[in-house]
């Protein structure tokens, strides 16, 4: 797969293909329908399957500060479009002028001139151009009187709901990551660097890695069971590989120490080695408790070790 980031390179890469639009965060099962439909088409027509996605996604700009936290990082979301069979991801530098643009002016230029797309696939829920004032019929209209097929996906629905951004967002936010990861159709990720921390967490028998500069939704508050994935580079002449364990995971305050500033924290199951300073991902199966304070260290520690046999088992199933 290959990744783009404007439209200078040779038009080969990317034009004449089939084309989707759109934000595509956190790339959910309704993602991935518009993405089967698009990838069916593009082998119909033998060109190349090519998604055309925001970077950054327009409410930064429109809306900075109502602009909703994404779902996943520029990078995780072209590894999970590459692996439903995208051929091309063009991440385009998102500006005012490009924002401005009015729906057929957006058509005329991004779409016929740029693109030269012969196919055209969107969700129901899609918009486009100036104050988004282009829709799915504007577009259909559009790509008509163009000679360019346009198919529209209908909705996931689960338990009779849209599988939506929006929605997986709000599971997350409430803690709910065994609902998110059924709209996802996988665990709900986060990546952070690790950093050192207070150390107690050791002292109890229970060390965990603190990361910073995780830059997509923080679940809410709580305990969770979940998986830490760890991806190491080869040296010369080797490959690298991933490494996981399973995790109980704290994001929270620690009550019971007086502190109240909001910290991720993971406890990595039978691993052993330093971590500080390296990138690690980690998956959200469910959320196991409420944040709480615990009379004392005694209290704390048998409740953590309660959590990690908890954390052990759902990673079993997972």
């Amino acid at each position: 797969m290959k990744t783009l980031h404007d439209l200078r390179s040779s038009p080969a890469d990317f034009a004449g293909g089939a084309v989707a639009i759109g934000n595509f965060d956190g790339v959910h099962l309704g993602h991935a329908r518009i993405v089967e439909q698009l990838v069916t088409q593009a082998r119909q027509l033998g060109g190349s399957a090519v998604v055309f996605t925001f970077d950054p996604p327009p409410a930064v700009l429109l809306r900075p500060d109502r602009a909703p936290p994404p779902l996943t990082t520029l990078t995780r979301k072209i590894e999970l479009l590459g692996e439903l069979g995208v051929d091309v991801v063009i991440a385009y530098p998102t500006d005012l002028a490009l924002l401005q643009l009015p729906p057929a002016a957006f058509f005329e230029e991004v779409v016929r001139r740029q693109l030269a797309a012969r196919a055209l696939v969107e969700g129901t829920n899609f918009f486009f151009g100036h104050d988004r004032a282009g829709n799915v019929e504007v577009l259909g209209q559009l790509a008509a009187a163009a000679g360019i097929p346009l198919t529209v996906v209908q909705p996931v629905l689960i338990d009779d709901a849209p599988v939506s951004s929006s929605r997986v967002r709000r599971l997350i936010a409430q803690g709910d990551a065994a609902a998110a990861a059924r709209l996802l159709g996988r665990p709900y990720r986060i990546a952070g660097t690790v950093v050192k921390g207070a150390g107690r967490g050791a002292g109890i028998g229970f060390p965990t890695a603190n990361l910073d500069g995780i830059e997509t939704l923080l679940p809410g508050l709580g305990v969770y069971a979940g998986r830490g994935l760890l991806t190491t580079e080869g040296k010369a002449g080797s490959a690298g590989g991933t490494r996981s364990w399973p995790a109980a995971i704290n994001i929270g305050a620690s009550p019971t120490f007086g502190e109240q500033a909001v910290k991720v924290e993971v406890h990595l199951i039978g691993c052993d080695e330093p971590l500080y300073g390296a990138n690690l991902e980690v998956d959200f199966y469910t959320r196991l408790r409420d944040i709480q304070p615990f009379a004392g260290v005694d209290a704390l520690r048998e409740q953590l070790a309660l959590d990690v046999a908890a954390a052990g088992r759902f990673a079993a199933l997972n």
